[in-house]
């Protein structure tokens, strides 16, 4: 899941950008209006944090040139919570508002809340299963044959990653972008590490391998059972 950030206050952009990093997002900051548009229109998030007081373009302004091309989710953050600021967020075009000082711990069941809803409207399934692999976004949980595996925060946005693209080859560099944000061309030792203590974790206690490994092009996530192929180097 990515996110973005548009805040100009520093103190609150580290402290949730840490935090929902943490939490295994990848996420984006921008500190003034102009910025922020510009990213939320080149790039897809799950969720925008936009904060109404921004320089360059204020909040509203931002939202509404969001809203002439995109439907992304958008929470509005604004120090000024009345009941009138809230209706104006919301009939701007924001899905949600929250007023500071917040805590973090119900900004994250907000996002988690858009995410779901959003997921719903779009018919895109926040549980994917591959074989006996099932992997539940919302809940962030990963079984195989009823088994609970205990994954760290990237190993689980690389599986989901993988899971959402099931039976498509992904190359190490489009891997590296979303799971790490991370741009290079040559060295994708991050991304094998990350595949092999994943392999451990999903196919190794296994019979069925389902991370597989296409030399020269990247990685899928699939059944072979009738087929009989397996790959399980990284």
């Amino acid at each position: 899941m990515r996110l973005l950030i548009v805040e100009d206050e520093e103190k609150t952009s580290s402290y949730v950008h840490r935090g929902l990093s943490e939490l295994g997002y990848i996420v984006d900051v921008a500190t003034n209006g102009i910025d922020g548009l510009h990213y939320a229109l080149e790039m897809d998030y799950d969720v925008v944090i936009l904060d109404v007081m921004l320089p360059g373009k204020d909040g509203y302004g931002v939202l509404q040139g969001l809203r002439l091309y995109k439907k992304t989710p958008v929470i509005m953050l604004s120090a000024r919570g009345t009941v009138d600021d809230r209706v104006r967020g919301l009939r701007e075009g924001a899905d949600d508002y929250l007023a500071k000082p917040f805590s973090f711990a119900e900004l994250v069941a907000r996002i988690q809340a858009l995410i779901r809803r959003f997921a719903d409207d779009t018919a895109d399934p926040t549980h994917l299963r591959i074989d006996d692999l099932e992997v539940d976004l919302q809940s962030r949980k990963v079984t195989r044959a009823g088994v609970r595996l205990d994954l760290t925060a990237k190993e689980f946005c690389l599986l989901s990653l993988l899971a959402r693209h099931q039976g498509e080859i992904l190359p190490k560099l489009m891997i590296a972008e979303q799971v790490w944000d991370m741009n290079f061309d040559s060295d994708a030792n991050v991304v094998e590490v990350a595949i092999k203590r994943v392999r451990a974790k999903v196919d190794a206690p296994y019979p069925r391998k389902l991370l597989h490994t296409v030399r020269g092009m990247g990685y899928v996530l699939e059944s072979r059972e009738a087929d009989g192929r397996q790959n399980g180097t990284p």
